[in-house]
């Protein structure tokens, strides 16, 4: 089941890049907030179908569901509306590894603390570098990136 689930991230990943070049070159045309927009409504029809058919919960819980817990909502929405906005800015690659370094360090600090009722993982020196290594791979992607732009605006 490991090895599916490895899969299935992995997937998740490839969708996920794939999306976000779609839609910053979509947003190019219909805008940021309607791009945002249309993959919600989308993704929320989709979804609607899939539980229709196959779903196993309970969709009126989220009545008894804390308030904190449904914030995650919105920090959905905001997510998926910067992340438009940034790809047509600094690009696929920049955004992604941008996204991926946020995750990771906002996952360090909730492992660390332990919010949300996670485990908690102290933050030791092996965690400190490989925050610093991905940070230095987001300056070479920065450096690369702007190094591309100028070399392909040259007359």
């Amino acid at each position: 089941m490991g090895i599916i689930m490895i899969l299935f991230t992995l997937i998740g990943g490839i969708t996920l890049s794939a999306q976000s070049a779609i839609n910053g070159s979509f947003s190019r045309k219909a805008g940021t907030i309607e791009t945002t927009f249309l993959t919600f409504i989308t993704g929320s029809m989709f979804l609607a179908i899939i539980i229709l058919f196959f779903g196993q919960g309970d969709i009126f819980a989220i009545f008894d569901a804390p308030l904190w817990q449904l914030s995650a909502v919105f920090l959905g929405v905001l997510f998926l509306l910067f992340n438009v906005f940034a790809v047509t800015k600094i690009g696929v690659i920049a955004t992604s590894i941008t996204v991926i370094i946020g995750q990771l360090v906002i996952s360090v600090v909730i492992d660390h603390f332990g919010w949300f009722n996670s485990l908690i993982i102290p933050l030791d020196t092996k965690r400190w570098f490989a925050l610093l290594f991905m940070l230095i791979a987001l300056y070479f992607i920065f450096k690369g990136n702007k190094r591309s732009i100028k070399e392909a605006n040259k007359p």
